[in-house]
């Protein structure tokens, strides 16, 4: 085993990091210089994913894998969805404990479960896995092939899956105002926190009684005069959602059972207005109009439309799922996989394929090594390209300077915590566990190295351009204050993580 010192170490670790760094600030710079515009941007981002990233992907699987190794995609998927699962459960309770915008309820989910496994894993785990302690260009081609398996599962799940749906949801519906959305959070907290007490309340008193012995009482006189006398009392519930600005709340009061009866024969005109503001989002006919009171003729019906069968729908949502499947990056994966496990295949791009014998070029390269080094070199620019346009993407975020206390912070720093500092330590755990059990190959370092790695990534930023584009203003603004905290805690976070990596693999 090779022994690495506390000081080799953080400089392995650092090294693809500053240059990353470097990279993001070229975009970033720039951006802000007005030199590149955010057409030129968007082509940028195109030429990425639709001809450099595929390109990359080629020329890394087809190499790197075969019949032998093959069997490692399945660790891979496996880790791919447990990191992603743990992201939307952590994203979820964060949602339940601290406020979220209102446009911004779903795509927190987004946020949690989709980590940037593009062009920043790709750029740090080529750099470390192409020089020592791993074995240069051939570690370095399984590394990204390895990444290919992520970034296959990533694009599966945003897309055909339905996960950019949530981002699609947030616009949907009248907008609440974050005051309100505040106040709903305090009293839901508040009913929490009385749920709680009762309960552990309850519990003391169960306690009690078990060491007592419970005897029966005959109520005196006092007692029955006032029960006699007393007024049935109930809890009557009124909730209010205002989307007009007013604050939202509920409120809670205790009234007579004969004038609760009561009241419940009369109509309370003045809050149809409010109830029915939300529900003109789903009814198909316009709705009475309660401005001149209860006179109004009733609307009739329109009958609802046919619904298409289930067979329909199920044919209708597969083609659409195909579709978002059938993009360059996907396919590219999916072809290279294919050619890497067939040897005659494989023999044509990639030369010394043992058990076949194929009549080499004039050069003496296999027929069709001119177009896997034609790949090599357009996807030599896929991380460099991608790195400026991710550079450029934060250059265009808002930085909220002075508005910090209005924004949710609470939900900002945990899942910046969480996808920084709470997910890699899962990452860690749960491949050593996946190891001692052997279902990753305990001398395959390579393999390893990028399942930790890649539990310490910060939040795609697939989700700035989505959010631009299902916004309908092409702005992101919410997204940005959870996403600076994340990438300043990466430089952090992924040095600390590579140099306990490194020393766990090769102490």
């Amino acid at each position: 085993m090779v022994s690495l010192s506390v000081g080799t170490l953080i400089w392995v670790s650092l090294q693809p990091l500053i240059r990353l760094f470097l990279c993001v600030a070229c975009g970033f710079a720039i951006t802000k210089a007005d030199i590149f515009p955010i057409v030129a941007a968007r082509g940028a981002g195109q030429i990425m994913l639709n001809i450099t990233l595929p390109n990359l992907m080629f020329s890394k699987i087809v190499p790197a894998f075969n019949s032998q190794n093959i069997s490692a995609l399945g660790p891979l998927v496996v880790v791919a969805f447990l990191y992603e699962g743990i992201g939307i459960l952590m994203s979820l309770l964060i949602k339940q404990f601290f406020w979220v915008p209102h446009r911004f309820r779903y795509g927190i989910i987004v946020a949690g479960g989709w980590g940037n496994v593009g062009d920043i894993p790709t750029s740090v785990v080529m750099s470390i896995t192409g020089s020592a302690p791993f074995n240069g260009t051939d570690d370095q081609n399984l590394s990204v092939a390895y990444i290919a398996a992520f970034l296959l599962i990533f694009c599966i799940t945003l897309f055909p899956m339905g996960g950019s749906r949530w981002i699609a949801m947030d616009y949907v519906g009248p907008d609440v105002e974050n005051h309100e959305v505040q106040e709903m959070m305090r009293l839901k907290r508040k009913r929490l926190m009385e749920g709680w007490k009762k309960f552990f309340h309850w519990r003391s008193r169960q306690s009690q009684a078990d060491l007592e012995t419970p005897t029966e009482t005959e109520p005196n006189e006092n007692e029955k005069h006032m029960h006699s006398t007393a007024v049935e009392l109930r809890p009557c519930t009124d909730k209010q959602l205002s989307f007009d600005g007013a604050a939202a709340g509920y409120t809670e009061t205790m009234v007579p059972l004969h004038s609760a009866e009561a009241m419940s024969s009369q109509v309370t005109v003045s809050a149809a207005p409010t109830i029915f503001q939300a529900e003109t989002l789903v009814q198909p006919h316009p709705l009475p109009s309660f401005s001149k009171g209860l006179s109004a003729d009733p609307v009739q019906p329109v009958p609802p439309k046919d619904k298409p069968s289930i067979r329909k729908r199920i044919l209708v949502q597969g083609i659409a799922s195909l579709r978002s499947l059938l993009t360059p990056a996907s396919l590219s994966i999916i072809i290279s996989f294919i050619i890497s496990v067939i040897p005659p295949l494989k023999a044509l791009f990639v030369p010394g394929v043992p058990g076949t014998n194929i009549s080499p070029a004039p050069d003496g390269q296999p027929p069709l090594a001119f177009l896997m080094n034609t790949a090599t070199f357009i996807g030599a620019a896929s991380v460099p390209l991608g790195l400026i346009t991710l550079g450029s993407a934060l250059a265009r975020l808002k930085v909220p300077r002075n508005e910090w206390k209005f924004l949710p912070v609470g939900s900002i720093m945990w899942l910046a915590v969480g996808r920084m500092l709470v997910m890699p330590i899962l990452g860690v755990l749960i491949c050593q566990g996946l190891t001692n059990v052997g279902f990753i190959d305990e001398n395959n370092n390579v393999l390893r190295f990028v399942c930790i790695f890649l539990s310490c990534l910060p939040t795609a930023t697939t989700q700035v351009f989505l959010t631009q584009v299902y916004s309908g203003t092409g702005s992101a603004e919410h997204l940005s204050a959870f996403l600076i905290p994340q990438y300043i805690l990466m430089f952090i976070t992924m040095t600390a993580l590579t140099a306990y990596t490194l020393q766990l693999l090769f102490h």
